[in-house]
């Protein structure tokens, strides 16, 4: 990943998704030497030179004007999510593209150990009916409760979610809707990297997952971007069965990007009663685990 030329990664993986026909473009006679839209084909519909377009693709302009960034987000179909969200907390709401246009290579400050907040610790550990953990934008886990535990053994500290679901089989059995996890995960992890592409925890992750999974390559390559939602996962569990459940994902005030994660079912609904069936079993397990105050594990006596 190279973010001196983020903004030409992103026009080129994009204008290769949108076919010709969708903007009123004829494909002509014979095969088309490339996918999706031509350079020039991208600059004539949104109103620039062919030539400065190319200079956008290769990194030699990086000081787009807004007028030209939100014509190339319109030629290139952008959905609202990709071409406008939230920046962090400063409530400045921007495209992608303008974000990665603005991007420049910056001095990067030491690694700082990722701490939970004590409060939250305390906070989800003190939900018997809600699985809940903490995660930070790499979709490290950082914190989990024992009925989040109990849904799968990789809700656990010190696993990657992302690394889980492409690699491991067991999550393919668990997620009824693996393909749209999958996708989701990737989109989300674009999302919150932004045009940071070179944070090492990033290479390392983005890297390993490259090379041990076709899909995840594939769908890296496209490009897409979509903030953290909450959404409906629906898993097949071992010991109760096909369940469904609400997540949400809520930003942790005060620190670097992370995440809480809380999972429930709508009251009275076959689902409560299965994530009822769960919390008793993991209620009568003797081995289940608390943490103290400074989130540290520790073995019940």
């Amino acid at each position: 990943m190279d973010s001196t030329n983020a903004l030409g990664e992103f026009l080129r993986a994009r204008r290769e998704l949108v076919r010709p026909e969708d903007v009123g473009i004829s494909r002509g006679v014979g095969m088309r030497r490339v996918p999706g839209l031509r350079r020039e084909e991208v600059a004539m519909l949104a109103g620039i030179s062919s030539d400065y377009y190319l200079r956008l693709e290769q990194g030699r302009d990086r000081n787009p004007s807004v007028q030209v960034l939100d014509a190339l987000a319109t030629v290139l179909q952008l959905d609202p999510e990709a071409s406008a969200y939230m920046i962090g907390l400063t409530g400045e709401r921007a495209s992608h593209l303008r974000r990665l246009a603005q991007s420049a290579p910056r001095r990067r400050a030491s690694p700082q150990l990722e701490r939970v907040p004590a409060s939250i610790l305390q906070l989800i550990d003190g939900w018997p009916t809600n699985p809940a953990y903490v995660q930070n934008k790499f979709s490290d886990v950082l914190a989990v409760n024992p009925l989040a535990a109990a849904l799968s053994p990789n809700y656990a500290p010190g696993v990657n979610l992302l690394w889980a679901v492409f690699l491991d089989p067991g999550e393919r059995d668990l997620r009824r809707d693996w393909e749209e996890v999958t996708e989701e995960g990737v989109a989300n992890l674009r999302a919150l990297a932004g045009p940071d592409v070179e944070d090492p925890r990033l290479v390392e992750l983005v890297g390993e997952l490259s090379v041990r999974s076709d899909r995840f390559r594939r769908l890296w390559g496209r490009h897409d971007v979509q903030p953290k939602r909450g959404r409906v996962s629906r898993l097949t569990h071992p010991q109760v069965g096909d369940i469904d459940l609400h997540g949400n994902k809520l930003a942790v005030g005060g620190t670097d990007g992370l995440i809480l994660v809380v999972f429930h079912a709508e009251p009275g609904s076959r689902n409560a009663e299965l994530l009822g069936l769960l919390g008793s079993l993991v209620a009568s397990d003797p081995t289940r685990r608390q943490r103290d105050p400074a989130g540290e594990p520790v073995e019940e006596q």
